[in-house]
């Protein structure tokens, strides 16, 4: 099984709206919870009650379309409303990561590390020694995770902060990415993706939900190819081909069944009408 480690703030955790788009279910991605492997089902983090679409989940579709005999964990560890100084080693976010992360190398490999944040750090001069910072957060994360040359992809900021609401006071993002620009290509196995097109929630600090899939799909391709994702990608325009199924798995839709009874979506009759259809 390969895993990969989910950091950084809010818009790394998800706050896309669940109902703005079609859920990805898929029996070969779990997700760490409670020191188990679990099939994922979103919202994968759970840093606030308000947790939703991140960008994980259509990273690892993509990730399954290439290795369709394998499994994916996703391991999450970002925090809504962080500064890099709170994701310093010294600091309990980075030591938590590593700890989630060493629990779940016992049954998986990590093979990549995602990393967004920044809109914290968007104002009074914070970007000028944010490189360092992350630069030295890279390193410990590879370090005491014995993974030197696990790759780190960083998503760069949207344009549509520094504008309104909740994200006005992210005046200095273009300092940020120019940040994590240089990080990106100073560190070995490190790349960045771009947010160009990236749109937000009315909040105008949080991506929406569509726009998370997308990103997603940036890091991926930042991933499988080895380079930086200065563009949208042309693929973009076939997402809901790409990240949606036409047929669920018995198991999956055991699940979806479970997951539709649980939350009060369907009745107690239609759940056994619609297992009575699995047998």
């Amino acid at each position: 099984m390969k895993s990969i480690l989910l950091v950084g703030q809010s818009n790394m955790a998800g706050r896309g709206f669940i109902d703005e788009v079609a859920p990805i279910i898929d029996e070969r991605i779990m997700m760490l919870r409670n020191g188990r492997w679990q099939m994922m089902e979103e919202p994968i983090h759970n840093d606030r009650s308000v947790a939703g679409i991140g960008p994980a989940a259509s990273f690892a579709k993509l990730w399954l379309d290439e290795h369709p005999n394998e499994t994916i964990g996703l391991i999450p560890c970002a925090d809504g409303g962080t500064t890099i100084d709170d994701w310093a080693p010294s600091q309990t976010l980075a030591r938590h990561a590593v700890t989630e992360a060493t629990f779940a190398q016992e049954t998986s490999d990590i093979i990549g590390i995602l990393w967004h944040q920044g809109e914290s750090d968007s104002l009074n001069q914070r970007y000028q020694d944010y490189d360092k910072k992350l630069k030295t957060l890279i390193s410990y994360f590879r370090e005491q995770l014995n993974v030197p040359d696990v790759p780190f992809i960083v998503g760069l900021l949207p344009d549509y902060l520094g504008k309104a609401a909740f994200g006005q006071s992210a005046v200095e993002y273009n300092q940020i990415n120019e940040a994590l620009k240089q990080v990106a290509e100073t560190t070995e196995n490190s790349y960045y993706v771009t947010a160009q097109d990236i749109t937000a929630n009315p909040d105008a600090i949080h991506m929406n939900a569509k726009s998370q899939r997308l990103l997603g799909m940036r890091y991926y391709a930042a991933f499988s190819r080895q380079t930086h994702i200065n563009q949208p990608l042309s693929e973009e325009q076939d997402a809901e081909t790409l990240l949606y199924k036409e047929h669920y798995t018995k198991n999956e839709q055991m699940y979806i069944l479970v997951s539709k009874f649980s939350k009060n979506e369907i009745t107690y009759e239609a759940f056994i009408e619609g297992m009575g259809h699995l047998q």
